[in-house]
This record gives C-alpha cells, sequence and structure tokens, in this order.
C-alpha cells in the first residue's frame, strides 16, 4: 500500500515560515486536520532577519488566497503602498538622473509594443510617462486606490511595503486561529535521517521528535535540513553582483503627518545603493555596499550623510549577504524556502515574491505520496533554477547599464567576465530589437516581464535602432495608446488620494471587504 503524505512539518518561522504554511493549509483546508497536519517548528531564540520590506503586487492574491484581510493587514504590519521603484543617480551619478520602474504595464502592452514609437519621437518626456501614469502618481504622493476600491483591487497596480517584523507574527495568528496549523516553539538538536537518505524526523529540545512526510526548510542562512543534513551545496554569485553587506537604520519621521513616499526609493553611492522605503510610522533606509569596494566606516559615512542631521545617532544593523543560492532546492523529501534556499541583494525586492511563488508551487503540487515527490522535486527545482538565473540577471542589468566612472565598483561592475551570457546575449539582441514576449519570456509566472526590462533598458538611456516599417504598421494604434495614456494619467492624478491620507482612513474606517 502506498504511503500517502500527511504529516507536513516546516521547520522555521518568519515570512518564509508563514507564508508557506499558510499557502499549504488554506489549499488543502479540507484535509485538515483529519487527513493532513502542517506543522511549523520555531525557535523560540531565534530573531527574524526582518529586512524584507518590498513586495511584488503577487502578495496581494497570496493574502487574499490564504483569507487575509487587507484591512487587518494595513492595521497590524504598519503597511504601506508600494507603486514602483524610483532609481536616482544609476545612470551617470548626476544630481537630476533619475527613472522610475512603476508596477504598471505600459498602456495596451498586450497588444502592441511602444518602444520603438516612443524612441522614433525623441520626446523630452521619459519612457515611463510616456506609456503610464505611475511615474506621475509617484512623483505626486498619491495612493493606487481610493477608499471606496474593494480589498486588493486598485486603481493603479499597487504591491506593499511592510514592517517584516510584524508581518510574521500577524501571518503566524492568522494560520493558527484560522487555517489549523500546528505551532511548536522549539529549538532543533538533530536532524534524523532514514537509512535511504530521507528526513526521517527533528529532534528538538523542548519538543522531542517530530516526525514528517515532507520537511520544509526555512531556517534562513543557516539552512539546517537542506544544506548541513542533506549535505545540499551552495552556488556563491558574487562574481556577478558584488554587493556583501547591508547596514539597515529605522528613521523616525519629522511627525505623524510627514508625507509617505508611495515607491521604493532606490540611491547609488560610490559602492552600492541605499534604499528607503515608507512606513506609515518610519522610513525604513539601508546602504548595500561592496566590501571589496568600500570600508565599513565609508560606507556609514555614505548613509549618515543620506539620513542628514536627524540620523547622527541613530543605531544601525550590519547585515552579511551571500549572494547565491543552494545547488538545488528540492532533495529527496526536504525543500527549502526563502533564506534558506539563497539570497540576493534587496534591489528589486524578489525576496518575498520568490517565498510565494515557491509556497504556491508547492501547495499546488503537493505530492500525493513519496513516490511521486521525485518528480515533483525535479519539475520544481527546473523552475526554481530558472527563476534564480532571471533575477539575478535583471539585478545585474542595473549595473551593466550604468555610465558611472566615478569609482571601481561602477567600472568592475561592467567588465565581461561579470555578465551572465543569457543577459549579455539579450543586451545585443535589445540593440536591434526592443524587449518584448519572444525574448525567453515564456513562463506564465515571470518575476519580471519584458516591461520590466523596457522600463529599466530605457529609463538608463540604452539605445535600440528603430525598424520603419515597425512604425508603419503600427503608427495609429502608437499614438492611441500615448493619446489614452495622457487621458488616464490626468484623470488619476485628479481623483486619486494622498498616500497617507488613505492609510489613515483605511485605519480609521477600514477598506470595502470582498
Amino acid at each position: 500500500m502506498v504511503a500517502r503524505t500527511r504529516h507536513i512539518v516546516i521547520v522555521g518561522g518568519g515570512t518564509a515560515g508563514w507564508l508557506t504554511a499558510g499557502l499549504i493549509a488554506a489549499k488543502h483546508r479540507a484535509r485538515i486536520p483529519h487527513d493532513l497536519t502542517v506543522t511549523l517548528v520555531e525557535s523560540p531564540t531565534t530573531p527574524i532577519l526582518g529586512v524584507g520590506e518590498g513586495t511584488w503586487p503577487t502578495l496581494r492574491s497570496t493574502l487574499a488566497r490564504i483569507g487575509v484581510s487587507e484591512t487587518d493587514f494595513f492595521r497590524e504590519c504598519d503597511a504601506a503602498f508600494k507603486q514602483g521603484a524610483l532609481f536616482a543617480r544609476w545612470t551617470t551619478g548626476a544630481a537630476d538622473d533619475a527613472y522610475y520602474h512603476p508596477l504598471m504595464l505600459p498602456q495596451h502592452f498586450s497588444k502592441l509594443n511602444l518602444v520603438p514609437h516612443w524612441l522614433a519621437q525623441q520626446e523630452a518626456s521619459s519612457f515611463c510617462d510616456a506609456v503610464c501614469p505611475q511615474g506621475r502618481l509617484c512623483d505626486d504622493g498619491l495612493a493606487p486606490k481610493t477608499i471606496a476600491t474593494p480589498e486588493y483591487d486598485g486603481v493603479a497596480n499597487y504591491a506593499y511595503h511592510l514592517d517584516a517584523g510584524k508581518f510574521a507574527p500577524f501571518l503566524q495568528r492568522h494560520c493558527c486561529e484560522k487555517l489549523g496549523v500546528c505551532h511548536v516553539l522549539a529549538d532543533v538538536r538533530e536532524v534524523r535521517l532514514h537509512e535511504h537518505g530521507d528526513i526521517r524526523a527533528i529532534d528538538t529540545e523542548q519538543a522531542g521528535e517530530i516526525a514528517g512526510d515532507l520537511f520544509i526548510d526555512c531556517t534562513g542562512f543557516r539552512s539546517l535540513l537542506l544544506g548541513d543534513a542533506m549535505g545540499v551545496g551552495f552556488k556563491d554569485c558574487s562574481d556577478i553582483l558584488f554587493c556583501d553587506t547591508a547596514l539597515a537604520v529605522q528613521m523616525p519621521y519629522p511627525d505623524e503627518h510627514s508625507p509617505i513616499a508611495t515607491h521604493t526609493i532606490s540611491t547609488a553611492q560610490s559602492a552600492g545603493w541605499i534604499w528607503d522605503i515608507g512606513l506609515p510610522t518610519r522610513r525604513g533606509i539601508g546602504h548595500v555596499y561592496s566590501s571589496r569596494h568600500q570600508s565599513q566606516d565609508a560606507a556609514e559615512r555614505e548613509l549618515r550623510a543620506y539620513l542628514g542631521p536627524g540620523g547622527a545617532d541613530l543605531p544601525i544593523r550590519q547585515i552579511a549577504i551571500r549572494s547565491g543560492h543552494r545547488e538545488t532546492f528540492w532533495k529527496r523529501n526536504c525543500v527549502a524556502v526563502g533564506v534558506a534556499a539563497g539570497f540576493l541583494e534587496p534591489l528589486e525586492a524578489s525576496a518575498i515574491v520568490l517565498i510565494e511563488l515557491s509556497a504556491k508551487m508547492i501547495a499546488e503540487q503537493l505530492p500525493a505520496c513519496r513516490e511521486v515527490m521525485d518528480v515533483i522535486a525535479s519539475r520544481f527545482n527546473e523552475t526554481t533554477h530558472y527563476r534564480w538565473g532571471r533575477i539575478i540577471d535583471f539585478l545585474k542589468l542595473h549595473y551593466v547599464l550604468s555610465k558611472r566612472e566615478d569609482s571601481e565598483f561602477w567600472r568592475d561592475n561592467r567588465l565581461p567576465e561579470t555578465v551572465p551570457d543569457r543577459l549579455r546575449d539579450l543586451m545585443l539582441l535589445w540593440r536591434y530589437q526592443s524587449p518584448w514576449f519572444h525574448d525567453e519570456f515564456d513562463r506564465v509566472e515571470e518575476v519580471f516581464p519584458p516591461a520590466s526590462y523596457q522600463y529599466v533598458l530605457y529609463g538608463m538611456g540604452f539605445e535600440t535602432e528603430v525598424e520603419p516599417a515597425l512604425l508603419v504598421s503600427d503608427r495609429r494604434l502608437a499614438d492611441q495608446a500615448m493619446r489614452e495614456n495622457a487621458v488616464q494619467t490626468q484623470r488619476m492624478r485628479q481623483g486619486l488620494p494622498r498616500h497617507r491620507d488613505l492609510i489613515d482612513r483605511i485605519h480609521q474606517h477600514g477598506l470595502q471587504p470582498v
């Protein structure tokens, strides 16, 4: 008789552990607890990493899928809206060097590539402003919806900024109270294996032995299960992405009515960049840099200069970044999610979306029995390897496109040997045709679709030759799309509330439940 998969053990909490628990439990709720148990084992002494404050729009559908109220999320997680990222001083380093990577697609994106038409016009407006309203909304400090817009719906596309230290406990309460997840506070002493190599159980100090059929490693950088017990090695990517240290600080607002930026601000420095994320009660700010190109003292001086006089005495937390990922992500009956699977600098907020995508795939393809687990593991590994590779390509693109010559860091980032082969080939292709769906963007859930590449490429001044025949055939549609964008931009700027005003109203009155 085939042994069914009935006991799932997640080791480690935080965002990775609780999102994974929530997605599995919500998907298989009818089986819990009589036919399936989901147990999350979490150390009572290990603190949450707590720097994943930026998300992608996917989190909206994830929270809705597990049954979370968006109003409760805003109230309990110090959440704000995110409509994209502003990249400052990445191209030339000049004071006016800035562009947006918004979360809205260009007008008529599924039907028409507007890049050649924008390039041919040679107008003063940025690519973002020509094809999308969201840069203007960010400039104006406007929210992406109104208080009358139902939960998880938007007038403009949006993600979130959140307090990761509050998000994990919020998810924990929901998973345990609403979804039947069993929470065990215990420290792992030993991972016990079967003779054939599967994990049989974990032995804990406080709760003894906990057996399972499928083990999910969410133990962070330690990777106690997949790395230590299963012996899966780590693929280092520091030869491509140089930043290996972050200095993080929490910056208070001057007063409770201060505007909240509705986008992430990423400002390039001499050997890295500074993130600036606005939450309702504070700003989360950090300097990500390469220790091979800059000392910690110099990096802290740049961070303090960015903070200004109000940040002179604020405590700074140092976080080591080991750029890379596990050589494989699912081995036998053990799969890693979150930092246990890998970690990259938080340039485009890819950490939480990778957790979501991995957890969703595990939940949807949960092996019925051990007999089929290796088949599913193989598919999971192929998909996850692809995603990590594409994220590395996309992050590197920001550095390769820079024209900065003011430091060795920026010059070294453009050395050919530091550029992945796939990215190099695509950049050659993009000299003659702009990114589009045929450029190997063939997955249903691409983390960064062709539009993301367009916003970064043409925000940073990349040049693509224009094919005249393309312009003639689609000129009428392109002109119409850009006119519609101008009208939509004006309408949204007039109708949307200020960001802080909407958050205050959500806290007071709540959004309309779906």
